[in-house]
């Protein structure tokens, strides 16, 4: 079984390693001076780590493809900062020697309590329209069973098992905590956008022993895939009022916000406008997070940035680690953040004075 985790490589520089991981990629490449070496990306539960295979490797990956498991053994080293791996062995592992634990990354929250807090949400709807459509997904066994298990993303945000359900419930609680301060956005109405923006991902992603996309999500993605699942839904709840219907739709269409991002449409509505700004504010939170953690692991001080973050296009500086840094313990900020267990809801009396204040309420849409 597993004893060396990707995250351990600090610890083993310039060391040999034999461990089991996911072959998440693997590439036969041409050499520069003749014949031909292997490149893969190894991963497990805590991250990826690319390797390098430079003889008799044809036969070893005759029985691998991308996703399968495998047994290597090769030396961990550092190039350009980071981690990789020189192999000398490699075979292909049966799932018997395998415990699948160890090789998807999992949400630290508990999948139970983010259900039954996601449909606490929808149970307070008054519009009960929006109440039976979103409740049509939720109580569907097979999107339910995968929705509570999804990752966000194959790469960049909450990949991991449960990170959908994560990514979304943490949306839905921004996005009444913000509606408030603009009376011009239905709750409902952004909520009913928060839960069903991404369902399509249940359908674009496979999250068996990694992570990656299936034939339907690479050839029409999870934007096409949800609008064709909200449709179907919408006809077994006949009679659906169709401007609701036109209004969901367009949320689902627009919440990338830009053309160039992959959305049809660009946002067109207040909750639409909403849904995308705070969809990709969280987003990039998570991005934030994940950076943060993978500097702290390479080793690198309180004053260095992160790597270039691609999908960024910046390296990040953990400001509060860089303020903390040098102090004392009695001086230092808290590090608590809120718990999955608390609910950011707020409440119905202080939304409604907060609403007075800014401007006349603003009825469901029906």
């Amino acid at each position: 079984m597993k004893d060396f985790f990707i995250a351990d490589a600090p610890r083993f520089d310039n060391a040999v390693v034999t461990s089991f991981f996911v072959l998440s990629s693997l590439q036969v490449r041409e050499r520069r001076q003749g014949g031909q070496f292997l490149t893969v990306t190894l991963t497990d539960k805590t991250g990826s780590m690319p390797a390098v295979m430079w003889e008799d490797f044809l036969e070893a990956i005759g029985p691998c493809s991308e996703g399968c498991y495998v047994k290597v053994q090769g030396q961990i080293s550092k190039y350009q900062n980071k981690f990789q791996m020189a192999l000398q062995r490699l075979r292909f592992a049966a799932e018997t020697e395998i415990d699948p634990a160890d090789y998807l990354p999992f949400t630290h929250f508990d999948i139970d309590q983010m259900w039954d807090e996601l449909r606490g949400y929808v149970f307070r709807f008054e519009n009960t329209d929006l109440r039976r459509l979103v409740f049509s997904f939720l109580d569907d066994p097979e999107i339910a069973n995968a929705y509570r298990v999804a990752p966000a993303a194959k790469v960049l945000h909450h990949a991991w098992i449960g990170g959908l359900l994560e990514h979304v419930v943490t949306l839905v609680r921004v996005c009444l905590a913000t509606a408030p301060f603009y009376p011009e956005v239905d709750p409902d109405l952004l909520v009913t956008g928060a839960i069903l923006h991404d369902i399509g991902k249940v359908r674009e992603l496979h999250w068996k022993s990694s992570f990656g996309y299936t034939l339907e999500g690479q050839l029409i993605g999870h934007i096409s895939i949800a609008q064709g699942m909200l449709i179907e839904k919408v006809r077994q709840l006949e009679p659906f009022p169709e401007r609701l219907r036109i209004l969901v739709e367009h949320m689902i269409l627009s919440h990338h916000g830009k053309y160039e991002f992959g959305s049809p449409k660009l946002p067109m509505t207040p909750e639409a406008l909403l849904l995308n700004v705070l969809d990709d504010l969280e987003a990039k939170m998570q991005t934030l997070r994940n950076a943060f953690a993978n500097a702290e692991a390479q080793g690198r001080g309180a004053g260095e940035v992160t790597d270039w973050v691609r999908s960024m296009d910046r390296a990040l500086l953990n400001s509060r680690a860089y303020l903390k840094d040098g102090v004392s313990v009695d001086e230092s900020p808290s590090d608590e953040v809120p718990s999955m267990d608390e609910p950011l809801v707020v409440e119905s009396e202080a939304r409604e004075e907060i609403r007075a204040s800014a401007a006349d309420p603003v009825s469901s849409v029906d």
